[in-house]
Protein backbone atom coordinates (compact mmCIF):
# COMPACT_ATOMS: atom_id res chain seq x y z
CA UNK A 1 0.00 0.00 0.00
CA UNK A 2 1.22 3.69 -1.02
CA UNK A 3 0.80 6.06 1.30
CA UNK A 4 1.78 9.88 1.23
CA UNK A 5 0.93 13.24 3.06
CA UNK A 6 0.78 15.09 -0.40
CA UNK A 7 -1.94 15.26 -2.14
CA UNK A 8 -0.50 13.06 -4.98
CA UNK A 9 2.30 10.75 -6.12
CA UNK A 10 4.75 11.44 -8.26
CA UNK A 11 5.41 8.36 -10.41
CA UNK A 12 1.40 7.77 -9.84
CA UNK A 13 -1.57 8.95 -11.10
CA UNK A 14 -5.32 8.59 -9.14
CA UNK A 15 -7.56 7.12 -11.06
CA UNK A 16 -10.63 6.86 -8.63
CA UNK A 17 -10.91 8.22 -5.42
CA UNK A 18 -12.47 5.61 -2.92
CA UNK A 19 -13.25 7.70 -0.29
CA UNK A 20 -12.02 8.19 3.72
CA UNK A 21 -9.81 5.39 5.48
CA UNK A 22 -9.27 5.34 8.91
CA UNK A 23 -7.38 3.23 11.72
CA UNK A 24 -7.62 3.97 15.19
CA UNK A 25 -6.15 3.05 19.11
CA UNK A 26 -6.39 3.86 22.22
CA UNK A 27 -3.92 3.61 24.85
CA UNK A 28 -3.60 4.11 28.52
CA UNK A 29 -0.62 4.97 30.61
CA UNK A 30 0.76 2.57 32.88
CA UNK A 31 1.51 3.17 36.29
CA UNK A 32 5.05 1.34 36.29
CA UNK A 33 6.06 4.24 33.12
CA UNK A 34 3.97 7.35 35.35
CA UNK A 35 6.33 6.64 38.41
CA UNK A 36 9.86 6.76 35.92
CA UNK A 37 8.29 9.53 34.04
CA UNK A 38 7.94 11.42 36.96
CA UNK A 39 11.12 11.04 38.27
CA UNK A 40 12.13 11.91 33.99
CA UNK A 41 10.50 14.79 34.50
CA UNK A 42 12.34 16.19 37.68
CA UNK A 43 15.82 15.78 35.82
CA UNK A 44 14.72 16.21 32.53
CA UNK A 45 15.62 13.76 29.69
CA UNK A 46 13.33 11.95 26.93
CA UNK A 47 10.70 9.75 28.75
CA UNK A 48 11.76 7.09 26.41
CA UNK A 49 8.49 4.75 27.91
CA UNK A 50 6.31 7.12 26.52
CA UNK A 51 8.31 7.62 22.93
CA UNK A 52 7.49 3.94 22.64
CA UNK A 53 4.50 3.79 23.59
CA UNK A 54 3.34 6.55 21.23
CA UNK A 55 5.06 5.07 18.53
CA UNK A 56 3.39 1.33 18.40
CA UNK A 57 0.20 3.50 18.71
CA UNK A 58 0.88 4.92 15.53
CA UNK A 59 2.05 2.04 13.90
CA UNK A 60 -1.27 0.10 15.03
CA UNK A 61 -3.23 3.06 13.74
CA UNK A 62 -1.26 2.87 10.50
CA UNK A 63 -1.77 -0.82 9.90
CA UNK A 64 -5.47 -0.96 10.73
CA UNK A 65 -6.01 2.53 8.22
CA UNK A 66 -4.85 0.38 5.77
CA UNK A 67 -6.61 -2.70 6.05
CA UNK A 68 -9.75 -0.42 5.64
CA UNK A 69 -8.28 0.99 2.53
CA UNK A 70 -7.23 -2.39 1.24
CA UNK A 71 -10.84 -3.76 1.97
CA UNK A 72 -12.34 -1.20 0.10
CA UNK A 73 -10.04 -2.39 -2.94
CA UNK A 74 -7.49 0.60 -2.37
CA UNK A 75 -4.24 0.53 -4.09
CA UNK A 76 -3.15 4.18 -2.04
CA UNK A 77 -3.62 6.67 0.24
CA UNK A 78 -3.16 9.99 -0.22
CA UNK A 79 -3.41 13.31 2.59
CA UNK A 80 -2.49 11.05 5.36
CA UNK A 81 -2.74 12.59 8.85
CA UNK A 82 -2.70 12.02 12.10
CA UNK A 83 -5.05 13.26 15.38
CA UNK A 84 -5.17 12.64 18.72
CA UNK A 85 -8.12 12.79 21.99
CA UNK A 86 -8.11 12.45 25.26
CA UNK A 87 -10.99 9.78 26.13
CA UNK A 88 -10.42 9.82 29.85
CA UNK A 89 -7.80 10.49 32.35
CA UNK A 90 -4.64 8.45 31.52
CA UNK A 91 -5.94 7.30 28.23
CA UNK A 92 -5.90 8.89 24.60
CA UNK A 93 -6.85 8.22 21.03
CA UNK A 94 -4.52 7.89 17.97
CA UNK A 95 -6.66 8.16 14.83
CA UNK A 96 -4.44 8.09 11.11
CA UNK A 97 -6.64 8.54 8.52
CA UNK A 98 -6.63 9.74 5.11
CA UNK A 99 -8.11 9.06 1.54
CA UNK A 100 -8.20 6.20 -0.08
CA UNK A 101 -7.57 5.87 -3.98
CA UNK A 102 -6.72 4.03 -7.18
CA UNK A 103 -3.65 4.33 -9.08
CA UNK A 104 -2.05 3.97 -11.87
CA UNK A 105 1.72 4.12 -13.29
CA UNK A 106 2.08 7.32 -15.22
Amino acid sequence: MLITTQDEFAEYAITETIGIVKGNTIRARHVGHDIVAGLRNLIGGEITEYTKMLAESREQAIDRMIEDAQSKGADGIVCQRFTTSSVMQGAAELLAYGTAVKLKKR
